[in-house]
């Protein structure tokens, strides 16, 4: 998916999800790319992304956020892609394009209903 000097980087913020796709991970054929440091999962506020291992060409955010996180579109490289749900009641999957020049265009995709993106206190303490 990524290519052989590509790497893939999961940021979730509950540990036990962590731990579990980790697990996972390891029973499955994706194993030795979780061994030798292409596919990484970290403990992590999504909204904040994993600036470590930034630029990214692309990213995926699989949660909606009230609006685009500013370190999300730092963290993209010159050239790269992001595709976000953004919204809370409505939502519109966004194409963020970061051109080489490192301006940004945005532009809506389709509608979609997808969970919020939040922070591990809210989503564990939500009323």
């Amino acid at each position: 998916m990524v290519g052989p000097e590509g790497r893939a980087v999961g940021v979730e913020h509950i540990p036990e999800l962590v731990a579990t796709s980790t697990e996972n991970i390891k029973k499955s054929a994706a194993a030795p790319h979780l061994n030798d440091g292409s596919l990484s999962i970290h403990v992590s506020d999504g909204r904040e992304g994993w600036p470590e291992l930034a630029p990214y060409e692309a990213i995926h955010v699989g949660a909606a956020a009230p609006q685009i996180p500013e370190a999300l579109i730092e963290q993209l490289k010159p050239g790269g892609r992001m595709v976000i749900p953004v919204g809370t009641v409505f939502q519109e999957l966004k194409v963020v394009d970061k051109k080489l020049d490192g301006t940004v265009s945005i532009r809506d995709e389709t509608s979609v209903r997808y969970v919020p993106l939040t922070s591990k206190d809210a989503q564990l303490h939500a009323s």
